[in-house]
């Protein structure tokens, strides 16, 4: 899946696939042969694109396919559960009021009716604005610090965050630095293990505070994360914390990512926060994990 015109075509050829087999198994597999790159990098780039998940897009087509189909269609409930892949009626029948407010049953004599239609993506143009960035290759190291399942927050700080950093003493961000061998020496804001519901701004996420380090040390005290020798994509931004730094997390996923040559490896986002005296000027880098696609 090439940048731009040609990401473009392959998303709109696994919508495709994902529309021919609504009423069968949609092979995972198969979309990444489509799409040309990893399932992670396709579902995270759907999300980004689409606002929901790949599976929570499925899930609505197949659901919008019912409904059509039961108020057209001498068809019962049961033979659609199981058409469309629900292993009971009552697990059919609760996810589709959930998603129609109105029971399957029901629907022929309802006047009011719910659909999801098909997605299909199409060029528009976005950015035009320079993003200041490298690639580079990092050998394995190590996060250190300490790290709390938090809300997801899109914009404006988030509370939970600010509440595990505030819990950090002086003494324990001494020691901290001490451990920080390898630039940046910044302290580190890294985010991973997301729920499915990021895209919404529902559910949660793992948030670390700390630096990078590659010591032999058994860092007593502190939550340890490893990180695997990767190829990085390192964005510098420096602006209104944290306005600017939130921003460029979503210029790299919705505008570079779609148009670069890369796609993404299933690692943390990191961010290296610089001097917070004046929020009106921190200078930031956020680094993603990438592979080049074949």
């Amino acid at each position: 899946m090439k940048g731009g015109m040609g990401m473009l075509k392959s998303l709109n050829t696994v919508l495709n696939y994902i529309e021919d087999h609504l009423d069968e198994t949609i092979e995972f597999d198969e979309i990444q042969r489509i799409a040309g790159v990893s399932e992670y990098h396709f579902r995270r780039i759907f999300s980004f694109l689409s606002g929901m998940s790949l599976n929570e897009y499925v899930r609505n087509r197949r659901l919008s396919n019912a409904a059509f189909e039961l108020q057209n269609e001498k068809i019962s409930v049961t033979e659609m559960a199981f058409k469309y892949g629900y292993n009971s009626v009552d697990g059919f029948s609760r996810a589709f009021k959930e998603w129609c407010n109105i029971s399957p049953s029901e629907i022929k004599k309802s006047t009011r009716f719910k659909a999801f239609p098909k997605l299909t993506f199409q060029l528009a143009i976005y950015g035009g604005v320079d993003m200041d960035y490298r690639i580079e290759e990092k050998e394995a190291f190590k996060m250190v610090g300490f790290k709390k399942r938090v809300p997801i927050v899109f914009s404006g700080e988030n509370k939970e965050i600010i509440e595990l950093a505030q819990k950090i003493t002086p003494r324990q961000r001494e020691t901290m630095r001490t451990y920080a061998n390898i630039e940046p020496s910044e302290p580190m804001n890294a985010s991973f293990n997301f729920d499915e519901g990021r895209m919404k701004e529902q559910g949660n996420l793992d948030h670390m505070i700390g630096v990078i380090s590659t010591l032999e040390d058994s860092f007593e005290g502190f939550d340890v994360v490893d990180v695997p020798p990767l190829k990085w994509a390192i964005f510098i931004s420096e602006g209104e914390f944290p306005k600017v730094m939130q921003k460029t997390w979503g210029e790299i996923f919705a505008e570079w990512l779609p148009s670069s040559d890369y796609e993404l490896v299933d690692a943390p986002e990191i961010c290296f926060i610089g001097d917070l005296t004046d929020r009106s000027k921190v200078r930031c880098e956020n680094w993603i994990a990438v592979k080049k696609i074949k």
